[in-house]
């Protein structure tokens, strides 16, 4: 299977164990993923909440990077959020559409397919990849982090419903799920970089979260959510934090623990190889 990619800023930089995780994950199940030439930012929330215009304009300029007859991938939910809703504005409005093939030099297509990278899992055959890898991470207790970018809004309300997918597709894979409150609970997104403390607030509250069910780790949909529970976490006792597509990777026996973990704030290296996994 041949995909566009976008893997936006976030993914290539702080993200960057990310994406090389998910692009392992993705070769070990036969999905070719072709990165977009020369695409830009999303405008993700800073566009967004400054101006509409660019913020109309930033995705709309990589759904014209996208060739017809090949669905367009993203990881983060802030992306593939920014990205659907260029596109059903333009499928929307046919003066904009006319607008946008002579601002881009390139023909709208209203049937691009943008997905996310967890709809590769009705896609493919998991269990070819396997093999005889079944329990592969041993017992790992972990809590599935979601954030709050996947919840669609109003005019995409229909489209599919991701959560529960991370435990069903690591149970599968040997790991144990466990069941908390804070799965969708916002990370303070941007409010990071302009309001830190508010930012540290909610991110100890959702590692304490975590860690009062027994988790031995997070893991999250969401690259920005993973770099924010990194960085304003101040607890004293602190659990690794693990994106989706490393323990993936690790399960088919595709990770790279020299090149990934180091980048981790909270180093998983110790918990993974207690649990045996390295």
């Amino acid at each position: 299977m041949e995909l566009s990619y976008f893997p936006g800023c976030s993914l290539k930089a702080p993200g960057h164990e990310n994406n090389l995780s998910l692009i392992e994950f993705s070769r070990a199940v036969n999905v070719e993923l072709i990165e977009l030439e020369d695409w830009n930012c999303c405008g993700s929330s800073s566009a967004h909440a400054i101006d509409p215009t660019v913020a109309a304009l930033l995705p709309q300029r990589n759904l014209s990077l996208a060739p017809k007859g090949r669905p367009l991938l993203a990881a983060c939910p802030s992306c593939l959020l920014r990205l659907r809703q260029a596109h059903l504005a333009l499928v929307r409005d046919r003066s904009e559409q006319a607008n946008y093939e002579e601002r881009w030099q390139a023909e709208f297509d209203p049937k691009l397919e943008i997905i996310h990278f967890f709809e590769l899992f009705s896609r493919i055959d998991l269990s070819h990849a396997l093999g005889k890898r079944k329990n592969r991470l041993n017992g790992i207790r972990f809590a599935p982090y979601y954030g709050c970018m996947l919840a669609r809004p109003p005019d995409l309300r229909f489209e599919a419903n991701y959560h529960g997918l991370m435990e069903q597709v690591l149970a599968r894979l040997g790991a144990e799920p466990l069941t908390w409150g804070y799965g969708a609970r916002c990370c303070g997104t941007f409010l990071s970089a302009a309001k830190p403390g508010i930012a540290t607030t909610v991110v100890n509250g959702i590692v304490a979260g975590a860690m009062d069910v027994g988790a031995e780790c997070l893991v999250t949909a969401c690259a920005m959510c993973h770099l924010n529970l990194e960085i304003r976490c101040t607890l004293k006792k602190r659990i690794p934090t693990l994106h989706f597509s490393e323990l993936l990777s690790l399960a088919l026996g595709k990770s790279d623990p020299e090149r990934w973990f180091p980048k981790h704030l909270v180093d998983p290296r110790p918990l993974l190889k207690n649990k045996g996994l390295l």
